[in-house]
């Protein structure tokens, strides 16, 4: 008879889920819970439920969606780097991974990945970050690849990456109709710095008005829909 001590049980990963779609909460959570070591200990629709659950629970790793209730995912990032700079975080997004990948990365991202393809690569995902590296899209990896080793040449083949984060947020807002006043309110913000970054987002994009502005946000954020 082996009377063996067992070893000590195997470390869980603790996992949050952000997103304010409740479907989208459940399949992601029914796909990591096929995994012993893998559990999901809290789901948050919003910027403010997340940051209280993420200080309650004390997670290893935040699944983040870009797209939050009268918030903004990229903000959250870059919130949570100063507050849990321990805490891992792969965005699952439904937005173009070649126009905010490397926002994401550069707000302290580990990984990123599209929607479609996150209940296939989800836990493929997880495991590449917790191993401590980078999870990408192979088209992705080579972009910023040839980015670092100066193979990117002329202009880039979307205008949208011209606009700063704070000027994509806006359009994004500007897409879901969101007014000049509901957005300065959604962003803590005077309603003439609105009108600025407003102003730019014409400019970068060589759009004659602010209603030329409203039609192209709110197509974009179709197709994104649509994707």
């Amino acid at each position: 008879m082996n009377n063996k001590p067992a070893g000590p049980a195997p470390r869980v990963t603790q996992i949050l889920i952000v997103d304010d779609h409740p479907m989208v909460r459940e399949r992601l959570m029914e796909v990591i819970h096929r995994h012993a070591d893998l559990r999901v200990c809290g789901q948050a629709g919003d910027a403010i439920h997340a940051r209280q659950l993420i200080a309650a629970t004390n997670p290893d790793l935040a699944i983040v969606d870009l797209a939050l209730k009268q918030s903004d995912g990229l903000d959250l990032i870059k919130d949570l780097r100063v507050a849990h700079s321990r805490l891992l975080i792969l965005v699952v997004s439904m937005y173009e991974e070649a126009l905010y990948g490397e926002r994401a990365l550069r707000a302290g991202a580990h990984g990123y990945i599209n929607k479609q393809e996150a209940t296939h690569n989800i836990v493929t995902a997880i495991r590449r970050i917790l191993a401590g590296e980078t999870f990408l899209s192979e088209r992705l990896a080579q972009t910023l690849a040839a980015r670092v080793v100066g193979r990117t040449t002329g202009k880039s083949a979307s205008a949208f990456t011209e606009l700063s984060d704070r000027e994509l947020q806006v359009f994004s807002l500007i897409g879901d109709g969101h007014t000049v006043s509901q957005i300065a309110a959604i962003l803590h913000v005077a309603s003439s710095t609105v009108e600025t970054h407003r102003d730019r987002i014409r400019e970068k994009l060589n759009l004659p008005d602010a209603n030329a502005v409203l039609r192209t946000a709110i197509a974009w954020k179709q197709a994104a829909a649509a994707a």
